[in-house]
């Protein structure tokens, strides 16, 4: 029996122009949807688990039409509550060689943004759950949404399920004051804390030595006391980290980190040329909650989940629109792109 996912937080519409336009040369956009957390239900539905996405959307034809991107994927839309005025927007605009690419934001006032506590039953959505994933992105969306998230949290952590966060933080949702004090609360109830090269030290300001990820160096050996020093502050059972490298906005080399049991765990580096790295790390997160409910070794574990990311970026949108047998292939060795005949 699958075990079931619940995950928290905004589908938005992704509106960006055809191929490496810049916004100001577009004359169309083409649209899809995406979020955090949503990216994460539709790779574990995709792995073949029981994933359920939880939000509040408009009741009009464009909240359904984000119902409807989840749903053909198999994820379980049954706890989406309905109401308020508006799907979060935002925009991309997609970097090439040394410019980067770039997101606007248009979701304040989103439904998800104006919800309450009430419209969430967390007791009636954990039915049967064995874990919970948020990420900062969501709580960052008003001190209402931050209290919705803890209220789950606490909920989650009495009835016995795994919780866990992708830091994510968005400079252009908060601030790194406001991020560290509300994340601080928040992080007392997780116990796999996922982030990636730069996260925290942005939200903690706890920061690897010898790095400068905006020079693409990460001295891989200096997370492992970033992690040890998480996992000692909030006795997180995992620390997973994604160690990107940046060449240009095409060229990434991309590799992870496992922290567990007071041992480190690294996955093999891949040279990846980006087709579109949005949703990049929310694939790595769905890989590492898969591959630990799976109860895969640590070093299993955080190959499966280095080779789901790392395989996202060649797919358009922001699902990673893979399958289990893919990831482990690739997670087996066999990175060579050849053709599947």
């Amino acid at each position: 029996m699958n075990k079931k996912v619940v995950t928290f937080g905004e589908i938005m519409l992704r509106l960006a122009p055809e191929g490496y336009r810049r916004f100001v040369q577009a004359s169309s956009y083409g649209a899809s949807y995406g979020g955090g957390e949503a990216n994460v239900a539709v790779s574990l539905a995709n792995f073949g688990m029981d994933s359920v996405f939880v939000t509040k959307l408009p009741g009009h034809e464009i909240g359904q039409a984000g119902v409807n991107a989840l749903r053909q994927f198999g994820v379980d839309t049954s706890h989406i509550v309905r109401g308020g005025d508006r799907v979060g927007i935002y925009y991309l605009e997609k970097g090439a060689s040394q410019r980067p690419s770039k997101v606007i934001y248009d979701r304040a006032g989103s439904s998800i943004a104006t919800a309450s506590a009430a419209d969430f039953d967390w007791d009636r959505i954990f039915e049967g759950a064995s874990w919970f994933h948020f990420t900062g992105i969501t709580p960052a969306l008003g001190d209402n949404v931050a209290a919705i998230c803890e209220e789950a949290c606490r909920t989650a952590r009495a009835r016995g399920i795994t919780v866990s966060c992708d830091l994510n933080y968005r400079n252009k949702l908060w601030t790194k004051e406001k991020a560290g004090q509300v994340m601080d609360g928040l992080c007392r109830y997780v116990d796999v804390c996922i982030a990636n090269e730069e996260d925290a030290g942005d939200v903690f300001g706890i920061r690897a030595a010898a790095t400068d990820v905006s020079k693409g160096e990460v001295n891989r050996e200096g997370y492992r006391e970033v992690a040890k020093q998480l996992a000692e502050r909030f006795g997180f059972r995992a620390v997973a980290i994604t160690l990107r490298e940046s060449v240009s906005a095409n060229d990434n080399y991309w590799a992870a980190m496992l922290y567990t049991g007071g041992s480190c765990y690294f996955s093999g580096k891949y040279a990846v040329h980006i087709v579109d790295r949005v949703g990049g790390g929310d694939a790595f997160a769905g890989g590492l909650i898969y591959a630990l409910l799976q109860e895969y070794g640590p070093q299993e574990a955080i190959e499966f989940a280095a080779a789901a990311g790392c395989l996202k970026h060649s797919v358009e949108g922001d699902f990673n629109q893979v399958r289990v047998d893919e990831v482990a292939r690739l997670a087996g060795g066999d990175g060579s792109g050849r053709v599947q005949r």
